[in-house]
């Protein structure tokens, strides 16, 4: 194993922690409106009004953010090699 890989590996490791911490520290969404979901009726969300400053909306995005670096992250480990091999 390179160097390059073990580092990957531990930043793979890192950012699923993280990601499993920020998940389970998100609120849960309740289903109540579930007839609301299936007839179209929409209502303002807080989301909506407050632009994406809340707890939740900041918790989403951190989250997004992780999973994009953990996709690049296993696609750079595994392709890599590939090409330092030659």
């Amino acid at each position: 194993m390179s160097t390059l890989e073990v580092a990957g590996g531990i930043l793979i490791l890192l950012v699923c922690l993280v990601t499993i911490v920020i998940c389970l520290s998100q609120d849960q969404k309740s289903q109540d409106s579930m007839t609301a979901a299936l007839t179209g009726a929409s209502s303002d969300s807080f989301y909506g009004k407050n632009e994406g400053r809340t707890k939740e909306a900041i918790l989403n995005k951190i989250t997004r953010t992780l999973a994009i670096i953990l996709f690049v992250a296993v696609l750079a480990v595994n392709i890599i090699p590939i090409f330092t091999d030659k």
